[in-house]
């Protein structure tokens, strides 16, 4: 079996300075895919460069947390249980899985799809924010069956894993704090949910983490992905980043903003394609992704 790679940035729409990176890539080859936060004040001129390039594979990041200090986002509709103590998002996921009402939450992330949409949006799939509709922080599973639901309605593919590894499994990105036997189970139980509702998914997702020594320089990050890369199974793997120009408005929103610079700046080096090609890695997109599983 051939292995197959969608590279993803998250969170365009986030502010002016992700979208300028996520543009770029795009037209440079350096992603495959992305995908919008509804929420957002910017998603608005991620729609307007996603319309404008119909070529792209542009989705929707349902999002129901806001993590950062300062710069804050607030639900397109009004549930209460949606809401911190600010009148914002949740921060965190776990905050939300224990906070959310499940139709509250449907609504939400329905109404997310329907904005974006209609502002002209013809979206290639549906991925989620921070993990939190995957209910991995505390075990509201629920929450991944709403989320495939949604995908199923609109027809579209969702990012959750088809097959779970131990290397998921301690991915600090992926954030997975229940037992081990319970992501098994829930994995497989999905996979086959979604088979049966014509959802596609990926058959891995590993996107790359910052729990050692790649978070110290650029250096160290660029030859941990390419290692990272080295190990990637047969079958549809998807990595996600989260790019951004460095600027006062990313500073101002990001404490660790050199990340999202250094996530830009790898994968617009052509030498990073270069290593993938040499690994034999076929690039694809989300829409390429609805194909193969047809």
């Amino acid at each position: 079996m051939d292995k197959y790679l969608i590279i993803n940035a998250d969170d365009f729409g986030m502010c002016h300075s992700a979208n300028q990176a996520v543009a770029d890539l795009f037209k440079s080859g350096g992603i495959t895919s992305a995908t919008i936060m509804a929420p957002c004040a910017w998603a608005y001129e991620a729609v307007n460069f996603a319309k404008a390039n119909p070529q792209f594979a542009v989705g929707v990041h349902l999002t129901t947390t806001s993590e950062w200090g300062e710069y804050r986002w607030r639900p397109l509709t009004g549930g209460k249980s949606l809401l911190d103590s600010e009148g914002f998002m949740h921060h965190e996921s776990d905050e939300f899985e224990k906070a959310a009402d499940l139709e509250e939450t449907a609504a939400e992330i329905t109404a997310q799809v329907e904005h974006l949409k209609n502002l002209g949006l013809n979206p290639s799939h549906l991925d989620n924010h921070m993990g939190s509709l995957y209910g991995i922080e505390t075990g509201r599973v629920e929450m991944a069956k709403l989320a495939i639901e949604t995908a199923a309605k609109y027809g579209l593919p969702f990012r959750f894993p088809m097959q779970f590894t131990d290397a998921q499994f301690d991915n600090d990105m992926l954030a997975i704090h229940i037992d081990k036997e319970m992501v098994q189970q829930f994995i497989g139980g999905f996979a086959q949910m979604g088979k049966a509702l014509g959802v596609a998914m990926p058959d891995f997702l590993l996107p790359g983490d910052w729990a050692g020594p790649q978070r110290e320089s650029y250096e160290n990050y660029r030859e941990y992905i390419y290692e990272l890369y080295r190990t990637f199974e047969p079958g549809v793997t998807e990595t996600y980043i989260h790019p951004a120009y460095e600027s006062d408005e990313l500073k101002g929103i990001a404490g660790a903003w050199e990340r999202r610079v250094w996530e830009y700046k790898l994968f617009s080096d052509p030498k990073t394609k270069q290593h993938i090609d040499s690994l034999g890695i076929k690039l694809i997109n989300y829409r390429d992704l609805a194909e193969m599983r047809k």
